[in-house]
């Protein structure tokens, strides 16, 4: 089962820090907004049923942790974060991670995800030059 968590994990981390990015702690008990990106909406849902698992003392870690995760500036350190919290969870709740297997879209063989997330995000597999902020000229060849 250890091999699942982890490829799980991994697949989960980039929706739990765009859901948190875009809702901080409030991603745990906010209501899902019909109009949210589908990231950060299946993010949300992740959390809010590892929250829903968890006792009052759980609870109160995973906010600690959501709350840590949203004053970083790193997405690296987040994401970590987030992973190591969910990782434990699913270590001690084989039901939920069969739950959450449902939710993560199944990966097609040769299918990239890039995910951006936060104001001026750029994602892509494969880029020439990217510039984001204002006031740049583009390069001409």
């Amino acid at each position: 089962m250890g091999a699942e968590i982890v490829a799980l994990v991994e697949q989960a981390g980039p929706y739990l820090t765009a859901a948190v990015g875009a809702y901080g702690a409030a991603v745990l008990t906010r209501a899902q907004d019909a109009a949210a990106d589908a990231t950060v909406g299946l993010g949300q849902r992740i959390l809010q049923s590892v929250w829903q698992r968890r006792d009052e003392a759980g609870r109160a870690e995973m906010v600690r942790v959501v709350d840590e995760a949203t004053d970083e500036q790193d997405d690296v350190y987040s994401t970590a974060v987030l992973s190591r919290l969910l990782r434990r969870t699913l270590e001690d709740d084989p039901d939920l991670l069969a739950e959450l297997v449902r939710l993560l879209p199944t990966p097609a063989a040769g299918t990239v995800t890039v995910t951006a997330s936060g104001e001026r995000s750029i994602a892509a597999q494969h880029i020439g030059t990217a510039i984001t902020g204002d006031g740049h000229t583009p390069f001409r060849s």
